[in-house]
């Protein structure tokens, strides 16, 4: 199967404006494209999965991938799926993170002369004149083709401001540098992007001709990678300081039954004919597709080492026989018990599962947290010295998050 067919296969493409045209360009390994990331954290989440290995698969068919870093559209932000304006960043915060995008990238991608290249856009959006951007690039764009772009209606309602407005022209921008310097002939993101990213190739059609659109075709893989990477609120990250590969495990462990195979056929790099086996998987076979994605998935971000011990610990949960040695532990010392015990609120507080004892009081009162597989509905339950010296106590918050904490 060719590299385009297999991302077709794999429900990766959402919209395409030359469909023959992309398809050769890709197949023939004759792509250099990009896929942009917006520097808004010091890690990349699973929400960036999609993308990440969408490059690597790409690179491995012999294109060559740019990773735009945004230090430059960082400074103003995406309006796309957002209700509200994004928080401002420093420029110092942005190349912190920037910094941190570029190691974790590096897992994926094989970076060198007439490989992978990271470029960041803050080395030309920066030094952008504002007057001659309005003559040279303003005067490409409609106000009302622009209103019209789902990413900006839904933000009317509740106020778009003058700055986010100005994101589909500097992302486009983007687009038009890298088509001159890079030699960039192809452009990937969300089906949210769908707008913006025909703004880069109109733009680069009106300031270099008709002809040059022959090279500036733009593909878009679906935005499914945009539900992903957030549970309970919070984000999974590829930083195991942020997320431990065990809860990086768990996460995909307990991804949705219709969402096992989705997730199995656009992530993992396992042939389509073994995906293919699975598509009439039932009840436990589901469960164990689970823990195909979770270990392929682990195995990618923090190695085959931590992927097995992260399946080992999470098998232990699901009783499968398997021991508790990886699962994330924090130690309790004798002083943090008071007569002997320590509250439940205070044992979440000091293994950092809670950020607040009032977030704590809510859990425990929604019914969501137990201990050793007991529901916890009282506030005032305590957990004593003796039950740290009779085994494991294991907390386990909502459905996803489990922890260990022991008595040293």
């Amino acid at each position: 199967m060719k590299i385009y067919d297999e991302l077709k296969a794999r429900g990766l493409i959402a919209q395409v404006t030359n469909e023959e045209e992309v398809s050769k360009l890709v197949n023939n390994g004759e792509a250099t494209f990009y896929i942009g990331f917006d520097c808004t954290a010091d890690s990349l989440t699973a929400g960036h999965f999609m993308a990440l290995t969408l490059m690597k698969r790409l690179q491995m068919a012999g294109n060559k991938p740019i990773a735009l870093i945004g230090g430059g559209t960082t400074m103003i932000g995406d309006p796309s799926g957002r209700t509200d304006m994004r928080k401002m960043l420093t420029k110092e915060d942005i190349d912190h993170n920037a910094e941190c995008f570029k190691r974790q990238m590096e897992r994926f991608i094989e970076f060198g002369e007439g490989k992978a290249q990271m470029v960041n856009n803050a080395d030309w959006l920066l030094k952008l004149n504002y007057v001659e951007l309005l003559r040279e690039v303003g005067a490409c764009f409609s106000v009302n083709n622009m209103l019209r772009a789902e990413c900006y209606k839904q933000r009317m309602e509740k106020g778009l401001s003058f700055l986010e407005f100005n994101y589909m022209i500097m992302q486009s921008y983007d687009f038009y540098a890298l088509y001159k310097e890079y030699g960039c002939n192809l452009q990937f993101g969300g089906d949210d992007q769908w707008s913006n990213m025909l703004g880069g190739t109109e733009l680069i059609r009106k300031k270099l001709g008709k002809d040059a659109n022959a090279m500036t075709i733009t593909l878009l893989t679906d935005s499914q990678g945009k539900k992903m990477g957030k549970t309970a609120g919070n984000a999974v990250w590829l930083d195991a300081n942020k997320t431990s590969p065990f809860d990086f495990y768990q996460y995909w462990r307990n991804v949705d039954d219709a969402d096992v195979l989705k997730c199995i056929k656009m992530l993992t790099f396992l042939p389509m004919e073994e995906i293919e086996k699975m598509e009439n998987w039932e009840g436990s076979q589901l469960n164990t597709a689970k823990e195909i994605l979770a270990f392929e998935l682990t195995k990618l971000v923090h190695g085959e080492e931590e992927a097995n011990k992260a399946q080992e610990g999470a098998r232990a949960l699901f009783g499968k026989g398997a021991n508790t040695d990886n699962m994330p532990t924090t130690e309790i010392s004798a002083d943090q018990l008071t007569d002997g015990k320590i509250g439940i609120l205070d044992l979440m507080m000091a293994c950092s599962l809670i950020p607040s004892k009032g977030e704590g009081r809510r859990l425990v009162q929604q019914g969501g947290v137990a201990v050793n597989d007991k529901k916890v509905t009282d506030v005032a339950f305590a957990i004593t010295a003796e039950d740290f010296a009779n085994g494991d106590v294991i907390i386990k918050k909502g459905k996803k998050v489990f922890h260990k904490a022991v008595l040293k």
